[in-house]
């Protein structure tokens, strides 16, 4: 999976095209900026192993700082307590995170993927959603698949309290599920596509437009006070998406190494993922927007709670206008 050396010198330069340009910070006391890595974020990978931000803001005297996301609730937490100036969740998770009080703003698009599917092994006696009632399922709370699990039961006429959820991160859920402790997994990539192809998994409940976008974040207070830093961190990622796009091989190697996992593992996931758009705006907020009602109707969300409203304070298109020019 190592990329040839023509490879190499064409990601070189269509990143050092992107991103050579200087481009000249407000006043900050910044120093040091802190981001996210996430399997489930294949361009953060790209950027953290080829040193693009490091790059970028070294004429700054800028450091680098990254910090491993195991999911969106993680991502969520990280903001929360400023240990991260940028995070990496699913849309409708980052929506949740707003509405409990989490101060962020949704400032770009990182993927379009169907990450997540309900995920069962053969003898467990579930081919589809209504058999889960009464069986034990490993989610993760706070994350997309919690939240397509939550909407696939509703859409069954069932609710949360008629299964018994067994509340694990995403790779211990897998590992539950391989062992046989539990009787499905709300999945997440590559973890899903490992168990299929490694554990003899089925994806017996799948519905890519319930999986919603994968969402870059950062503290509204850190976007106001560091718009600059904020669109240079966006033109960074917009550069390892173009370059991902004219060679998935070295995306796919960098996953192979992060997650441990075989290249047939990896390759399943990047099927899956549309790389295809950095730019959040009207779609993004229409997605997150359907999944927040859906999880109103449900009981998850408070019926006080204007879902419409707290998406249109979430979304902020204004940092990747300049890319849907």
């Amino acid at each position: 999976m190592t990329p040839s050396l023509s490879r190499r010198h064409a990601l070189g330069v269509i990143l050092g095209g992107a991103i050579a340009a200087p481009s000249v910070l407000r006043a900050q006391a910044i120093r040091e900026i802190r981001i996210d890595w996430a399997t489930y974020n294949p361009l953060s990978l790209i950027l953290r192993d080829r040193k693009l931000l490091e790059k970028e803001f070294e004429k700054d005297n800028i450091a680098i700082r990254w910090v491993q996301s195991a999911g969106s609730n993680k991502a969520l937490e990280f903001l929360n307590a400023g240990s991260i100036d940028f995070g990496s969740t699913a849309g409708a998770a980052a929506l949740l995170g707003r509405i409990n009080g989490n101060p962020i703003q949704s400032i770009s698009v990182f993927s379009r993927p169907e990450w997540t599917a309900l995920v069962t092994k053969p003898g467990k006696g579930v081919e589809k959603v209504a058999d889960l009632k009464g069986k034990s399922i490993a989610v993760t709370r706070g994350t997309d698949p919690h939240i397509f699990l939550i909407r696939a039961l509703a859409e069954a006429g069932l609710k949360e309290r008629d299964a018994r959820l067994v509340l694990l991160q995403h790779a211990d859920g897998r590992t539950a599920l391989a062992r046989g402790d539990v009787d499905a997994w709300a999945g997440l990539d590559p973890l899903m596509a490992a168990a299929e192809l490694e554990d003899g998994a089925t994806l017996f409940h799948r519905k890519p437009e319930h999986n919603t976008w994968g969402i870059l974040n950062t503290p509204t207070a850190f976007a106001e006070k560091n718009p600059e830093i904020v669109k240079r961190v966006i033109n960074v990622y917009e550069a390892a998406r173009k370059a991902a796009l004219a060679d998935i091989k070295p995306v796919e190697a960098a996953l192979v190494a992060a997650a441990r996992l075989p290249e047939p593992v990896i390759a399943r996931q990047l099927t899956r993922t549309d790389l295809s758009t950095s730019v959040i705006g009207k779609v993004q907020a229409e997605t997150i927007t359907a999944a927040g009602v859906a999880l109103q109707e449900a009981g998850v969300i408070k019926a006080d709670i204007d879902v419409k409203g707290v998406v249109a304070s979430l979304i902020e298109p204004r940092f990747t206008a300049h890319l849907a020019a």
